[in-house]
Parts: C-alpha cells; sequence; structure tokens
C-alpha cells in the first residue's frame, strides 16, 4: 500500500481525481478523519471534508508511481 496526501479542495480537483483512478484497476480509499471512502466514487468524496488536505490509500502498487505522476498537482 502506498499513501499520499491530497488536496481536493475543489469540484473540478474531484473530477481530476475520479477521472484519473477510473483508469486504473485495484482498490483506491480516500482517508479523512475518522471517515473512510472509495476514492472512485464522487458521492462518496463529498462524505468527506475536503476542506483540508486527505489521505489517498493506493493498494495497486503496481500502478502506484503512475497514479502519482498523474496527481502531481493535488499532491501536498
Amino acid at each position: 500500500m502506498v499513501t499520499q496526501s491530497v488536496s481536493i479542495d475543489s469540484l473540478k480537483k474531484i473530477q481530476t481525481l475520479v477521472g484519473i483512478l477510473n483508469n486504473y484497476s485495484g482498490r483506491f480509499e480516500l482517508i479523512s478523519g475518522s471517515s473512510c471512502v472509495n476514492a472512485k466514487s464522487v458521492m462518496g468524496i463529498f462524505s468527506l471534508d475536503i476542506s483540508r488536505p486527505v489521505c489517498l490509500n493506493i493498494y495497486n502498487e503496481e500502478c502506484a508511481s503512475d497514479v502519482l505522476k498523474e496527481l502531481a498537482s493535488h499532491i501536498i
């Protein structure tokens, strides 16, 4: 598992994140406080406090570096 803090404090950033993650197989989670949601779910993301950075857990280590490269503008 790879963990990275990301900023998704706007609708555009959320759409970009979900679009990128949907190009990859595997499980991706976003964690904010005690809440954990599927990072490929826009509705799930809106249940989080996105005013602060959240943690992205990537469970497919084979694609983790590619995902992080595509999300470079979101990484804290």
